[in-house]
């Protein structure tokens, strides 16, 4: 449990960190908007991480349920990605930077579904 809420601590900062390191690399207002993105789910992150300090369960699938969330609106990248792969450079570095969102949130998704599928297996052994 101590290591989800760690990891859930880490995604968050990095998220944000990659936030104002993309308002550095791109255009004002697209840099903007990618930064008010990283800092909602990053601070989302980050109040689902505290909140697993007193009521562990509540924090940590709340942290799972953001990490779908963003995991589910980076899948919608993953086109522009190829593109961007391939020598199409129109939004600049943004579908790079959007996938490395997505690798973090599809890391904290698998962690927070282990870690409820090892509790769960933990209360079926303990069934008389």
């Amino acid at each position: 449990m101590k290591l989800v809420r760690v990891f859930i601590f880490l995604a968050a900062l990095v998220t944000i960190g990659f936030g104002f390191y993309g308002t550095g690399l791109m255009e004002k207002d697209s840099g903007m908007a990618f930064l008010l993105g990283c800092l909602t789910l990053g601070g989302g992150f980050l109040i689902t991480g505290l909140f697993s300090l007193k009521m562990p369960w509540h924090g940590v699938i709340g942290a799972g349920v953001l990490a779908l969330l963003g995991f589910g609106r980076g899948v919608l990248s993953f086109p522009t990605f190829a593109k961007y792969l391939i020598g199409e450079r129109e939004r600049g570095i943004a579908p790079a930077l959007e996938l490395c969102i997505t690798l973090i949130c599809a890391m904290l998704l698998i962690r927070v579904i282990r870690i409820l599928a090892a509790e769960k297996a933990k209360g079926a052994r303990d069934l008389p």
